[in-house]
């Protein structure tokens, strides 16, 4: 199993393809995924890479990471597990129907 690395700091022009084209050099990309923001359809800056291998994943980040991109040092290291979500519904504010407020 392969090496999933964050790549951040990225020229909003970036594409999933040419950053699977960029990260072909170190080895087989198995996937490549620019985030994007909902609302806007624009990038946000940073996306995410898997490497069909841990050697490849290391080559890459010793490559890429500080590496110019359109004027940019990337950030690439290895992607951490997104931290689990607090439950609960409706963070924040003043929820529904509060009576007390007059």
């Amino acid at each position: 199993m392969g090496k999933k690395l964050y790549v951040g700091n990225l020229p909003f022009s970036v594409s999933d393809q040419s950053l699977t084209t960029t990260f072909s050099q170190c080895g087989n990309v198995e996937s490549a995924k620019i985030i994007m923001d909902r609302d806007t359809g624009r990038s946000k800056g940073f996306g995410f890479v898997e490497m069909s291998s841990d050697a490849e994943a290391q080559d890459a980040i010793s490559k890429f990471n500080g590496a110019d991109c359109e004027g940019r040092a990337m950030t690439v290291n290895e992607a951490k597990p997104q931290a689990p979500r607090e439950s609960g519904g409706r963070g924040g504010g003043f929820g529904g129907n509060r009576r007390d407020r007059y």
